[in-house]
Protein backbone atom coordinates (compact mmCIF):
# COMPACT_ATOMS: atom_id res chain seq x y z
CA UNK A 1 0.00 0.00 0.00
CA UNK A 2 1.31 3.36 -0.81
CA UNK A 3 0.96 6.93 0.49
CA UNK A 4 -0.55 7.96 -3.13
CA UNK A 5 -4.09 8.91 -3.17
CA UNK A 6 -6.70 6.53 -4.86
CA UNK A 7 -8.37 8.42 -7.92
CA UNK A 8 -11.00 6.84 -9.33
CA UNK A 9 -11.49 6.83 -13.21
CA UNK A 10 -12.69 10.24 -14.13
CA UNK A 11 -12.77 12.58 -17.87
CA UNK A 12 -10.33 15.00 -17.32
CA UNK A 13 -11.44 17.44 -19.57
CA UNK A 14 -14.54 17.69 -17.34
CA UNK A 15 -14.21 19.62 -14.20
CA UNK A 16 -17.86 18.59 -12.61
CA UNK A 17 -16.39 15.06 -12.88
CA UNK A 18 -13.57 15.14 -10.82
CA UNK A 19 -13.94 12.96 -7.85
CA UNK A 20 -14.93 13.38 -5.16
CA UNK A 21 -14.25 17.32 -5.99
CA UNK A 22 -17.65 17.82 -6.86
CA UNK A 23 -19.73 14.91 -5.25
CA UNK A 24 -20.92 15.89 -2.14
CA UNK A 25 -20.59 13.20 0.65
CA UNK A 26 -24.20 11.72 2.12
CA UNK A 27 -25.21 13.37 5.49
CA UNK A 28 -23.56 11.31 8.15
CA UNK A 29 -24.80 10.95 11.85
CA UNK A 30 -22.68 12.43 14.74
CA UNK A 31 -19.33 13.37 14.78
CA UNK A 32 -15.95 11.88 16.91
CA UNK A 33 -13.54 14.67 17.24
CA UNK A 34 -10.08 14.10 17.95
CA UNK A 35 -6.23 15.69 17.87
CA UNK A 36 -3.21 14.37 17.90
CA UNK A 37 0.44 16.05 17.65
CA UNK A 38 3.51 14.26 16.86
CA UNK A 39 5.57 17.28 19.20
CA UNK A 40 7.62 15.46 21.40
CA UNK A 41 6.15 15.82 24.50
CA UNK A 42 2.92 16.18 23.85
CA UNK A 43 0.25 13.90 25.58
CA UNK A 44 -1.66 11.52 23.31
CA UNK A 45 -5.32 11.59 23.17
CA UNK A 46 -7.67 9.65 24.94
CA UNK A 47 -8.38 7.14 22.29
CA UNK A 48 -11.96 6.55 20.80
CA UNK A 49 -13.03 3.13 21.85
CA UNK A 50 -12.93 0.35 19.65
CA UNK A 51 -15.99 -0.82 19.87
CA UNK A 52 -17.82 2.74 19.29
CA UNK A 53 -15.89 2.45 15.94
CA UNK A 54 -17.49 -0.74 15.45
CA UNK A 55 -20.95 0.45 15.94
CA UNK A 56 -20.71 3.17 13.58
CA UNK A 57 -19.55 0.34 10.96
CA UNK A 58 -22.20 -2.01 11.86
CA UNK A 59 -24.96 0.94 11.49
CA UNK A 60 -23.61 2.45 8.34
CA UNK A 61 -23.44 -1.09 7.11
CA UNK A 62 -27.22 -2.29 8.23
CA UNK A 63 -28.46 0.82 6.15
CA UNK A 64 -26.52 -0.73 2.99
CA UNK A 65 -30.08 -1.49 1.54
CA UNK A 66 -30.93 2.49 1.46
CA UNK A 67 -27.31 3.61 0.23
CA UNK A 68 -25.73 4.52 3.17
CA UNK A 69 -23.20 2.08 3.29
CA UNK A 70 -19.44 2.56 2.22
CA UNK A 71 -19.16 1.41 -1.31
CA UNK A 72 -16.11 3.27 -2.09
CA UNK A 73 -14.00 6.13 -2.03
CA UNK A 74 -16.61 8.98 -2.93
CA UNK A 75 -19.37 7.40 -0.36
CA UNK A 76 -17.05 7.13 2.69
CA UNK A 77 -18.22 7.69 6.30
CA UNK A 78 -15.85 10.85 7.26
CA UNK A 79 -17.37 10.34 10.82
CA UNK A 80 -15.79 7.07 10.81
CA UNK A 81 -12.48 8.25 9.15
CA UNK A 82 -12.10 10.75 11.45
CA UNK A 83 -12.56 7.88 14.75
CA UNK A 84 -9.72 5.90 12.94
CA UNK A 85 -7.67 8.76 12.83
CA UNK A 86 -7.55 9.42 16.56
CA UNK A 87 -6.84 5.63 17.13
CA UNK A 88 -4.44 5.61 14.29
CA UNK A 89 -2.52 8.73 15.94
CA UNK A 90 -2.43 7.13 19.65
CA UNK A 91 -0.40 3.92 18.42
CA UNK A 92 1.40 6.38 16.93
CA UNK A 93 1.99 8.47 19.95
CA UNK A 94 2.53 5.06 21.68
CA UNK A 95 5.25 4.15 19.32
CA UNK A 96 7.26 6.91 19.47
CA UNK A 97 7.02 6.65 22.76
CA UNK A 98 8.16 3.34 23.23
CA UNK A 99 10.75 3.96 19.92
CA UNK A 100 12.12 6.95 22.19
CA UNK A 101 12.18 5.35 25.48
CA UNK A 102 14.65 2.03 24.20
CA UNK A 103 16.75 4.22 22.27
CA UNK A 104 16.47 6.30 25.88
CA UNK A 105 18.29 3.68 27.38
CA UNK A 106 21.12 3.38 25.65
CA UNK A 107 24.06 5.25 25.82
CA UNK A 108 24.95 8.17 22.82
CA UNK A 109 28.18 9.17 21.71
CA UNK A 110 28.19 11.45 23.85
CA UNK A 111 27.41 9.00 26.77
CA UNK A 112 24.29 10.82 27.63
CA UNK A 113 21.03 9.58 26.56
CA UNK A 114 18.35 11.60 24.70
CA UNK A 115 15.31 11.62 22.30
CA UNK A 116 16.07 10.28 19.15
CA UNK A 117 12.26 10.87 17.18
CA UNK A 118 11.17 8.94 14.11
CA UNK A 119 12.17 10.98 11.05
CA UNK A 120 8.49 11.31 8.43
CA UNK A 121 9.20 8.18 6.67
CA UNK A 122 9.56 5.95 9.94
CA UNK A 123 6.20 7.19 11.04
CA UNK A 124 4.15 6.85 7.80
CA UNK A 125 5.87 3.07 7.97
CA UNK A 126 4.48 2.92 11.84
CA UNK A 127 1.04 4.51 10.11
CA UNK A 128 0.56 2.25 8.05
CA UNK A 129 1.09 -1.05 10.16
CA UNK A 130 -1.23 1.07 12.83
CA UNK A 131 -3.97 1.22 10.15
CA UNK A 132 -3.64 -2.50 8.44
CA UNK A 133 -3.99 -3.90 12.52
CA UNK A 134 -6.90 -1.54 13.19
CA UNK A 135 -8.73 -2.91 9.91
CA UNK A 136 -8.04 -6.17 10.41
CA UNK A 137 -9.27 -5.89 13.80
CA UNK A 138 -12.44 -4.15 12.70
CA UNK A 139 -13.05 -7.03 9.80
CA UNK A 140 -12.54 -10.06 12.01
CA UNK A 141 -15.14 -8.20 14.05
CA UNK A 142 -17.96 -7.88 11.61
CA UNK A 143 -16.95 -11.46 10.17
CA UNK A 144 -17.62 -12.72 14.15
CA UNK A 145 -20.92 -10.35 14.50
CA UNK A 146 -22.23 -11.02 11.33
CA UNK A 147 -22.31 -7.35 9.61
CA UNK A 148 -21.24 -6.86 6.24
CA UNK A 149 -17.24 -6.92 6.02
CA UNK A 150 -15.79 -4.06 3.19
CA UNK A 151 -14.77 -5.43 -0.11
CA UNK A 152 -11.14 -5.25 -1.15
CA UNK A 153 -11.78 -2.06 -2.66
CA UNK A 154 -13.65 -0.31 0.23
CA UNK A 155 -11.05 -1.29 2.81
CA UNK A 156 -8.25 0.32 0.36
CA UNK A 157 -10.08 3.49 -0.05
CA UNK A 158 -10.64 3.67 3.83
CA UNK A 159 -7.06 3.04 4.35
CA UNK A 160 -5.99 5.72 2.03
CA UNK A 161 -8.45 8.08 3.30
CA UNK A 162 -7.30 7.33 7.18
CA UNK A 163 -3.81 7.58 6.26
CA UNK A 164 -4.67 11.00 4.61
CA UNK A 165 -6.16 12.42 7.32
CA UNK A 166 -3.63 11.71 9.65
CA UNK A 167 -0.38 12.56 7.49
CA UNK A 168 -1.69 14.59 4.49
CA UNK A 169 -5.07 16.46 4.09
CA UNK A 170 -7.89 14.76 4.70
CA UNK A 171 -10.78 15.60 2.53
CA UNK A 172 -8.88 18.56 1.44
CA UNK A 173 -6.23 16.45 -0.40
CA UNK A 174 -7.75 15.25 -3.61
CA UNK A 175 -8.65 19.47 -4.06
CA UNK A 176 -4.67 20.41 -3.52
CA UNK A 177 -3.93 17.03 -6.01
CA UNK A 178 -5.46 18.27 -9.21
CA UNK A 179 -3.47 20.70 -11.30
CA UNK A 180 -7.05 22.51 -12.38
CA UNK A 181 -7.52 24.10 -9.19
CA UNK A 182 -5.15 26.70 -8.46
CA UNK A 183 -6.93 28.41 -5.32
CA UNK A 184 -9.26 26.72 -2.80
CA UNK A 185 -11.85 28.91 -1.07
CA UNK A 186 -13.40 27.57 2.24
CA UNK A 187 -16.18 29.65 4.11
CA UNK A 188 -17.58 27.16 6.14
CA UNK A 189 -17.64 23.71 6.53
CA UNK A 190 -19.89 23.31 3.64
CA UNK A 191 -19.52 26.43 1.17
CA UNK A 192 -16.57 25.35 -1.10
CA UNK A 193 -15.70 27.24 -4.19
CA UNK A 194 -12.54 25.88 -6.14
CA UNK A 195 -10.81 28.63 -8.64
CA UNK A 196 -9.16 26.76 -11.79
CA UNK A 197 -6.82 27.67 -13.80
CA UNK A 198 -9.04 29.89 -15.97
CA UNK A 199 -10.01 32.14 -13.25
CA UNK A 200 -13.57 29.88 -13.29
CA UNK A 201 -14.73 29.51 -10.10
CA UNK A 202 -16.88 26.40 -9.47
CA UNK A 203 -18.46 24.81 -6.08
CA UNK A 204 -16.30 22.44 -4.31
CA UNK A 205 -17.24 19.88 -2.05
CA UNK A 206 -17.99 19.90 1.79
CA UNK A 207 -14.64 19.34 3.58
CA UNK A 208 -15.83 18.62 7.10
CA UNK A 209 -19.35 17.27 8.72
CA UNK A 210 -19.35 20.95 10.63
CA UNK A 211 -17.48 23.74 11.42
CA UNK A 212 -16.19 23.08 15.14
CA UNK A 213 -15.01 19.82 12.86
CA UNK A 214 -13.40 21.55 10.58
CA UNK A 215 -11.59 23.85 13.30
CA UNK A 216 -10.67 20.54 14.71
CA UNK A 217 -9.01 19.65 11.57
CA UNK A 218 -7.05 22.86 11.23
CA UNK A 219 -5.88 22.90 14.48
CA UNK A 220 -4.81 19.10 13.86
CA UNK A 221 -2.93 20.61 11.12
CA UNK A 222 -1.01 23.69 12.82
CA UNK A 223 -0.02 21.53 15.61
CA UNK A 224 1.63 18.52 13.52
CA UNK A 225 4.49 19.99 12.45
CA UNK A 226 7.44 18.90 15.17
CA UNK A 227 10.12 21.70 13.29
CA UNK A 228 7.47 24.56 13.27
CA UNK A 229 4.41 23.75 15.28
CA UNK A 230 1.47 27.31 14.58
CA UNK A 231 -0.77 28.09 17.00
CA UNK A 232 -4.78 28.07 16.16
CA UNK A 233 -6.99 29.38 19.45
CA UNK A 234 -9.40 31.87 20.24
CA UNK A 235 -6.16 33.95 21.55
CA UNK A 236 -5.01 33.16 17.52
CA UNK A 237 -7.48 33.07 15.36
CA UNK A 238 -5.34 33.29 12.73
CA UNK A 239 -3.34 30.72 11.24
CA UNK A 240 -0.68 30.65 7.93
CA UNK A 241 0.96 27.54 7.02
CA UNK A 242 2.97 25.80 4.57
CA UNK A 243 1.22 22.39 3.66
CA UNK A 244 2.94 19.10 2.23
CA UNK A 245 3.42 19.50 -1.35
CA UNK A 246 4.20 23.85 -1.31
CA UNK A 247 0.87 24.86 -0.96
CA UNK A 248 -0.11 27.57 1.33
CA UNK A 249 -2.73 28.00 3.96
CA UNK A 250 -4.59 30.88 5.19
CA UNK A 251 -7.16 30.47 7.87
CA UNK A 252 -8.92 32.32 10.36
CA UNK A 253 -11.95 31.70 13.08
CA UNK A 254 -13.92 33.07 15.83
CA UNK A 255 -13.50 36.74 14.19
CA UNK A 256 -15.25 35.83 10.68
CA UNK A 257 -18.61 34.83 11.35
CA UNK A 258 -17.76 30.83 9.79
CA UNK A 259 -14.36 29.46 9.88
CA UNK A 260 -12.60 30.30 6.24
CA UNK A 261 -10.08 28.87 4.60
CA UNK A 262 -8.00 29.86 1.28
CA UNK A 263 -5.27 27.82 -0.19
CA UNK A 264 -2.94 28.78 -2.91
CA UNK A 265 -1.55 25.94 -4.78
CA UNK A 266 1.68 26.67 -6.30
CA UNK A 267 1.52 25.64 -10.24
CA UNK A 268 5.35 26.48 -11.39
CA UNK A 269 7.53 25.75 -8.28
CA UNK A 270 10.00 25.82 -10.77
CA UNK A 271 10.07 28.53 -12.91
CA UNK A 272 12.19 30.37 -15.78
CA UNK A 273 12.14 33.70 -17.40
CA UNK A 274 12.17 31.70 -20.79
CA UNK A 275 9.04 30.10 -19.40
CA UNK A 276 7.45 33.81 -18.85
CA UNK A 277 7.89 34.93 -22.18
CA UNK A 278 6.49 31.75 -23.89
CA UNK A 279 3.35 32.16 -21.69
CA UNK A 280 3.09 35.64 -23.13
CA UNK A 281 3.78 37.07 -19.59
CA UNK A 282 7.00 38.82 -20.29
CA UNK A 283 8.34 40.44 -23.76
CA UNK A 284 12.29 39.31 -24.65
CA UNK A 285 13.70 42.39 -24.12
CA UNK A 286 12.43 42.71 -20.85
CA UNK A 287 13.28 38.87 -20.26
CA UNK A 288 17.05 39.74 -21.07
CA UNK A 289 17.07 42.91 -18.94
CA UNK A 290 16.11 40.91 -15.88
CA UNK A 291 18.45 38.33 -16.38
CA UNK A 292 21.15 40.47 -16.95
CA UNK A 293 20.23 42.90 -14.04
CA UNK A 294 19.78 39.12 -11.39
CA UNK A 295 23.38 38.16 -12.19
CA UNK A 296 24.69 41.90 -11.94
CA UNK A 297 23.86 41.82 -8.45
CA UNK A 298 21.13 44.67 -8.51
CA UNK A 299 18.12 44.70 -6.34
CA UNK A 300 15.11 44.07 -7.16
CA UNK A 301 11.54 44.12 -5.32
CA UNK A 302 8.68 42.15 -7.60
CA UNK A 303 5.36 44.32 -6.97
CA UNK A 304 1.25 43.31 -7.36
CA UNK A 305 -1.57 42.62 -6.30
CA UNK A 306 -2.73 39.64 -4.91
CA UNK A 307 -2.36 36.52 -7.05
CA UNK A 308 -0.58 38.50 -9.92
CA UNK A 309 2.32 35.83 -9.80
CA UNK A 310 4.88 37.52 -7.62
CA UNK A 311 6.40 34.66 -5.91
CA UNK A 312 6.22 32.97 -9.60
CA UNK A 313 8.50 35.48 -11.25
CA UNK A 314 10.66 35.58 -8.05
CA UNK A 315 11.16 32.01 -8.58
CA UNK A 316 12.18 32.81 -12.57
CA UNK A 317 14.63 35.47 -11.37
CA UNK A 318 16.09 33.54 -8.78
CA UNK A 319 17.08 30.91 -11.40
CA UNK A 320 19.37 33.79 -12.72
CA UNK A 321 21.33 33.98 -10.05
CA UNK A 322 24.49 32.50 -10.75
CA UNK A 323 25.14 28.53 -9.40
CA UNK A 324 27.99 29.35 -7.17
CA UNK A 325 26.24 31.81 -5.04
CA UNK A 326 25.59 31.18 -1.54
CA UNK A 327 21.90 31.95 -0.89
CA UNK A 328 19.54 32.76 1.84
CA UNK A 329 15.95 33.13 1.57
CA UNK A 330 13.70 34.82 4.17
CA UNK A 331 9.83 33.62 4.53
CA UNK A 332 7.09 33.47 6.74
CA UNK A 333 5.93 30.25 4.93
CA UNK A 334 8.09 28.70 2.61
CA UNK A 335 6.78 29.51 -1.06
CA UNK A 336 10.52 29.89 -3.36
CA UNK A 337 11.73 26.47 -3.11
CA UNK A 338 15.46 27.62 -4.04
CA UNK A 339 16.96 24.91 -2.32
CA UNK A 340 14.24 21.88 -4.17
CA UNK A 341 14.94 23.54 -7.21
CA UNK A 342 18.65 22.01 -7.87
CA UNK A 343 19.93 25.29 -9.22
CA UNK A 344 22.14 26.30 -6.48
CA UNK A 345 24.62 24.41 -4.43
CA UNK A 346 24.31 26.35 -1.10
CA UNK A 347 20.75 27.78 -0.31
CA UNK A 348 19.99 28.54 3.19
CA UNK A 349 16.13 29.06 4.28
CA UNK A 350 14.50 30.55 7.03
CA UNK A 351 11.23 30.58 7.97
CA UNK A 352 9.81 32.48 10.79
CA UNK A 353 7.95 31.20 13.59
CA UNK A 354 5.14 32.77 15.64
CA UNK A 355 5.53 31.12 18.97
CA UNK A 356 3.11 29.18 21.18
CA UNK A 357 4.42 30.39 24.23
CA UNK A 358 3.00 32.91 26.66
CA UNK A 359 3.27 36.42 25.79
CA UNK A 360 6.47 37.87 27.42
CA UNK A 361 7.04 41.57 28.45
CA UNK A 362 8.00 42.30 24.97
CA UNK A 363 4.36 41.43 23.66
CA UNK A 364 6.03 38.43 22.24
CA UNK A 365 5.46 34.72 22.07
CA UNK A 366 7.95 32.42 23.86
CA UNK A 367 9.70 30.80 21.05
CA UNK A 368 8.72 33.41 18.32
CA UNK A 369 11.39 33.96 15.17
CA UNK A 370 10.97 36.83 12.98
CA UNK A 371 12.53 37.85 9.91
CA UNK A 372 13.99 40.69 10.89
CA UNK A 373 16.13 38.38 13.37
CA UNK A 374 16.23 35.92 10.34
CA UNK A 375 17.85 38.69 8.56
CA UNK A 376 19.81 40.05 11.19
CA UNK A 377 21.61 36.38 11.78
CA UNK A 378 21.90 35.71 8.39
CA UNK A 379 25.03 38.56 7.79
CA UNK A 380 27.11 35.97 9.31
CA UNK A 381 26.47 33.05 7.08
CA UNK A 382 28.71 34.41 3.86
CA UNK A 383 25.80 34.93 1.56
CA UNK A 384 25.98 36.28 -1.73
CA UNK A 385 22.31 36.98 -2.02
CA UNK A 386 19.21 37.52 0.28
CA UNK A 387 16.05 37.09 -0.80
CA UNK A 388 12.95 37.68 0.89
CA UNK A 389 9.60 36.31 0.18
CA UNK A 390 7.49 39.07 0.78
CA UNK A 391 7.72 42.59 2.84
CA UNK A 392 4.94 43.53 4.78
CA UNK A 393 6.36 44.86 8.09
CA UNK A 394 9.36 46.44 9.58
CA UNK A 395 11.70 43.55 8.81
CA UNK A 396 11.90 46.22 5.33
CA UNK A 397 14.55 48.24 7.37
CA UNK A 398 16.74 45.27 7.84
CA UNK A 399 16.10 44.75 3.97
CA UNK A 400 17.37 48.00 3.28
CA UNK A 401 20.42 47.01 5.51
CA UNK A 402 20.85 43.73 2.86
CA UNK A 403 20.17 46.08 -0.01
CA UNK A 404 23.12 48.44 1.03
CA UNK A 405 25.93 45.80 1.47
CA UNK A 406 25.54 45.59 -2.07
CA UNK A 407 24.75 41.67 -2.29
CA UNK A 408 21.79 42.18 -4.73
CA UNK A 409 18.84 41.20 -2.60
CA UNK A 410 15.20 40.01 -4.26
CA UNK A 411 11.92 40.59 -2.11
CA UNK A 412 8.49 40.91 -3.68
CA UNK A 413 5.16 42.99 -1.96
CA UNK A 414 2.04 44.11 -2.68
CA UNK A 415 1.48 47.36 -4.53
CA UNK A 416 -0.67 48.53 -7.12
CA UNK A 417 2.01 50.00 -9.26
CA UNK A 418 5.51 51.61 -9.06
CA UNK A 419 5.09 54.28 -6.88
CA UNK A 420 2.24 52.61 -4.57
CA UNK A 421 5.29 50.70 -4.58
CA UNK A 422 8.07 53.04 -3.23
CA UNK A 423 5.15 54.39 -0.52
CA UNK A 424 4.28 50.87 0.73
CA UNK A 425 8.21 50.30 1.24
CA UNK A 426 9.00 53.33 2.64
CA UNK A 427 5.97 53.23 5.60
CA UNK A 428 6.77 49.27 6.19
CA UNK A 429 10.60 50.71 7.12
CA UNK A 430 9.55 53.27 9.44
CA UNK A 431 7.49 50.36 11.43
CA UNK A 432 11.18 49.61 12.62
CA UNK A 433 10.58 52.04 14.91
CA UNK A 434 10.97 55.83 15.73
CA UNK A 435 14.28 56.31 14.92
CA UNK A 436 13.18 55.36 11.05
CA UNK A 437 11.98 58.47 9.96
CA UNK A 438 10.10 59.04 6.23
CA UNK A 439 12.85 60.73 4.89
CA UNK A 440 15.66 58.31 6.30
CA UNK A 441 13.88 55.38 5.29
CA UNK A 442 13.26 57.02 1.92
CA UNK A 443 16.77 58.27 1.48
CA UNK A 444 18.40 54.52 2.25
CA UNK A 445 15.45 52.59 0.30
CA UNK A 446 16.19 54.76 -3.44
CA UNK A 447 19.85 54.56 -2.74
CA UNK A 448 19.99 50.63 -2.97
CA UNK A 449 16.76 49.87 -4.56
CA UNK A 450 17.32 49.25 -8.37
CA UNK A 451 14.42 47.74 -10.31
CA UNK A 452 10.42 47.49 -9.86
CA UNK A 453 8.99 44.99 -11.61
CA UNK A 454 4.98 45.56 -11.63
CA UNK A 455 2.74 42.68 -12.38
CA UNK A 456 -0.91 43.18 -13.34
CA UNK A 457 -3.98 40.35 -13.71
CA UNK A 458 -6.71 39.89 -15.78
CA UNK A 459 -9.68 37.76 -15.99
CA UNK A 460 -11.45 37.73 -19.77
CA UNK A 461 -14.58 36.53 -20.65
CA UNK A 462 -13.90 35.05 -24.36
CA UNK A 463 -16.59 34.52 -26.96
CA UNK A 464 -16.71 31.03 -26.13
CA UNK A 465 -18.27 31.72 -23.02
CA UNK A 466 -14.83 30.48 -21.11
CA UNK A 467 -12.68 32.35 -18.90
CA UNK A 468 -8.90 33.39 -19.72
CA UNK A 469 -6.82 33.92 -16.78
CA UNK A 470 -4.11 36.22 -17.95
CA UNK A 471 -0.61 37.72 -15.61
CA UNK A 472 1.92 40.10 -17.42
CA UNK A 473 4.79 42.05 -16.18
CA UNK A 474 3.17 45.63 -16.21
CA UNK A 475 6.42 47.66 -15.99
CA UNK A 476 9.27 47.65 -15.14
CA UNK A 477 11.01 51.23 -13.49
CA UNK A 478 14.63 52.28 -12.54
CA UNK A 479 14.64 54.08 -9.17
CA UNK A 480 17.14 56.73 -8.70
CA UNK A 481 17.38 59.50 -6.23
CA UNK A 482 15.52 62.73 -7.10
CA UNK A 483 14.58 65.86 -6.26
CA UNK A 484 14.38 66.89 -2.53
CA UNK A 485 11.00 67.35 -2.77
CA UNK A 486 9.55 64.15 -3.88
CA UNK A 487 13.11 61.96 -2.71
CA UNK A 488 12.87 59.92 -5.83
CA UNK A 489 12.72 59.26 -9.62
CA UNK A 490 11.27 56.63 -11.31
CA UNK A 491 12.62 55.85 -15.06
CA UNK A 492 10.08 53.69 -17.36
CA UNK A 493 12.53 51.09 -18.92
CA UNK A 494 9.51 48.85 -19.91
CA UNK A 495 5.44 50.34 -20.05
CA UNK A 496 3.22 50.64 -18.63
CA UNK A 497 0.85 48.34 -20.31
CA UNK A 498 -2.90 47.46 -19.17
CA UNK A 499 -3.13 45.21 -22.00
CA UNK A 500 -0.34 42.91 -21.91
CA UNK A 501 3.57 42.40 -21.48
CA UNK A 502 5.11 45.93 -21.11
CA UNK A 503 7.46 46.87 -24.48
CA UNK A 504 10.96 48.57 -24.18
CA UNK A 505 10.66 52.50 -23.83
CA UNK A 506 14.01 53.22 -25.48
CA UNK A 507 15.07 55.04 -22.62
CA UNK A 508 18.74 53.54 -21.89
CA UNK A 509 20.38 55.66 -18.90
CA UNK A 510 24.22 55.09 -18.44
CA UNK A 511 23.70 52.17 -15.58
CA UNK A 512 21.43 50.13 -18.15
CA UNK A 513 24.28 49.75 -20.88
CA UNK A 514 26.70 48.80 -17.82
CA UNK A 515 24.30 45.55 -17.90
CA UNK A 516 25.82 44.96 -21.42
CA UNK A 517 29.04 43.44 -19.77
CA UNK A 518 26.46 40.71 -17.84
CA UNK A 519 24.50 40.04 -21.06
CA UNK A 520 21.91 42.28 -21.56
CA UNK A 521 21.09 43.20 -25.06
CA UNK A 522 21.02 46.87 -26.23
CA UNK A 523 20.11 46.17 -29.91
CA UNK A 524 16.93 43.76 -28.80
CA UNK A 525 15.89 46.30 -26.12
CA UNK A 526 16.61 49.24 -29.25
CA UNK A 527 14.59 46.88 -31.76
CA UNK A 528 11.57 46.21 -28.98
CA UNK A 529 11.34 49.88 -28.94
CA UNK A 530 10.93 50.93 -32.41
CA UNK A 531 8.74 48.49 -33.17
CA UNK A 532 5.71 48.02 -30.66
CA UNK A 533 7.71 50.22 -28.14
CA UNK A 534 6.10 51.85 -24.94
CA UNK A 535 5.57 56.10 -25.24
CA UNK A 536 4.94 58.12 -22.13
Amino acid sequence: MTSEPIQPESDPSDPTSLPPLFSTPPARPGRIRGGFSMRPGDEPPAPVPLDVVRRRHAATAGAGATGASVSDHENLDWGLVAAFRTLVATRLAAAMGEDWRSRASEPSETGTSGRIPMDRTAQEQEGWRAIEDLLTEHTADAVATGVQAWTPRQRAAMAQAIFDAVFRLGRLQPLVDDDRVENIFILGCRQVLLELTDGTRVPGPAVAESDEELIDFLRFLANRSESNPRPFSESTPRLHMKLDGGARLAATAWVVSRPTVVIRRHRHKVDTLEAWVERECLSPATANLLAAAVRAGWSIVVSGAMSAGKTTLMRALCAEIPREEAIGTFETEYELFLSESGNHEIVIDWESRPGVGEIGADGRAAGAFELGEALNDSFRFALSRQIVGEIRGPETWTMIKAMESGTGSLSTTHAANATACIRKLVTTAMEAGNHVTRDLALEKLVGCLNLIVQLNRRIESLPDGTQKLTRWVSEVVLVEPGEREVGYALEHLFGPSMNGAAQASGILPPQVLALSEFGFNPELFQAEADGQGWRP
